[in-house]
């Protein structure tokens, strides 16, 4: 196990990594960025919790049409209330959670058609 140094936001943290495995040799390219379809969504997408928590507020039912930026939920997590935005404009397939259902980080909240 090494022991690292690291300065974050002006704030030194000393850290501890564990090798798992054997390090690649050949170097990575970074990853290009992708973009994020703003057009309506074909194929089938999903709004997922980006946290645990309980689901306060349902505002969307299935078949209802919806525009990417727009409130779809509110999710209380450590007593405070989140909006829950749709990453997509087009139709809501499919609701999975009710009001007062507890979920956790990166559970599926509703699929798009």
């Amino acid at each position: 196990m090494k022991v690292y140094k690291v300065k974050v936001n002006g704030k030194l943290y000393e850290v501890e990594l564990e090798s798992v495995g054997e390090v690649a040799s050949t170097p990575v390219a970074a990853a290009a960025p992708v973009a994020t379809p703003s057009a309506p969504v074909s194929e089938k997408a999903s709004l997922k919790a980006p946290m645990q928590g309980v689901i306060n507020e349902v505002r969307v039912k299935s078949g209802d049409a919806v525009t990417k930026g727009q409130c779809l939920f509110i999710l209380e997590a450590m007593k405070l209330e989140n909006e829950i935005v749709s990453p997509y404009s087009g139709i809501v397939k499919q609701v999975l959670v009710q009001k007062g259902q507890n979920v956790a980080n990166q559970d599926v909240l509703a699929i798009f058609e």
